[in-house]
């Protein structure tokens, strides 16, 4: 159960959706996404953007055939996709008052009102208010509500049926899809592996390179102190100690400064003096070795 939200979270950040529409019981599902979303920030740096719902105040939450909230637990859907003949018994047996024919009827509360003002313009929606007001039957307003329904699904309900007869073209529609969402996961991905200091999975091929020339690029070490502070130091293979931090207030100040010296190497130097002890190795070397650090930085992201 605690899966389902993470997933549909993870749906929606790795797309970087601004505005989900969603129905009002969802918007638990959006607030768990934009949580995890600003966490993920405050750690590692601004990268997820934080979604907002959007919900149509008119069909926020669509009764289903018993007045009850529209729900497949419940029995009680309109199946749209389904033949037209099955469509209208369905909503023949959408539950009204007992109204007789000529009875004005209220529009509050009524569940095919509700379902017909989803699918009709407000000019409809207007006129069918005046229906009820004048004591229209429930037959005749049951069978307005097939014909505007059937109206608007109908062209989809053809097309919906030539896919479902074509296996080989739904296949193709899926896999394109996975592509287009492939070309902006992947990347965004290598970026997210990167804040959190992840080497891309690949990387896993150098290591028998490594063990056999017995050699290790130097790392960086992120730990907090008692005093309650953020630090990070470069170490080499050795654990000898090439670059210390001073102290941050944060784990992303820390992390984002061990970005730059990974990307910029040893240009990013001079402009965070400030954050850093003086360095106890030769400044060729430790210059040097940001060089390295920076290359294997730059062939990680292609």
């Amino acid at each position: 159960l605690f899966m389902y939200p993470v997933l549909m979270g993870a749906d929606i950040l790795m797309f970087k959706a601004h505005k989900v529409p969603v129905g009002r019981d969802q918007i638990q599902h959006i607030e768990m996404a934009r949580d995890m979303a600003s966490s993920f920030n405050h750690l590692y740096g601004e990268h997820f953007v934080l979604p907002e719902a959007v919900i149509e105040e008119s069909v926020a939450l669509l009764p289903g055939l018993d007045g009850r909230k529209m729900s497949k637990s419940y029995d009680n859907t309109i199946p749209l996709f389904a033949p037209a003949a099955q469509m209208r018994k369905q909503i023949a047996a959408i539950v009204t008052d007992s109204k007789a024919p000529g009875e004005p009827k209220a529009t509050e509360g009524s569940a095919l009102f509700q379902i017909y003002q989803a699918f009709a313009s407000a000019e409809e929606t207007a006129a069918m208010a005046r229906a009820y007001a004048e004591g229209i039957g429930w037959g005749d307003a049951k069978q307005m509500l097939f014909e505007r329904i059937d109206r608007e699904i109908a062209p989809l309900r053809e097309h919906y049926q030539a896919l479902i007869d074509n296996p080989a073209q739904m296949d193709k529609i899926l896999l394109a899809g996975a592509d287009k969402a492939r070309q902006l996961a992947t990347p965004f991905m290598r970026e997210l592996r990167h804040a959190v200091g992840l080497r891309a999975l690949s990387s896993g091929s150098a290591a028998p390179v490594a063990k056999e020339t017995k050699t290790a690029l130097p790392s960086f070490k992120q730990y907090r102190e008692k005093d309650g502070q953020f630090y990070f130091k470069l170490v080499d293979a050795k654990g000898q100690v090439l670059l210390q931090s001073l102290g941050f207030a944060s784990p992303k100040e820390a992390g984002q400064t061990i970005a730059r010296l990974q990307s910029e190497g040893p240009d990013a130097l001079a402009s965070l003096q400030a954050v850093l002890e003086p360095a106890s190795e030769a400044a060729d070397f430790l210059n040097d070795t940001l060089r390295l650090l920076k290359a294997s930085h730059e062939a990680s992201q292609k």
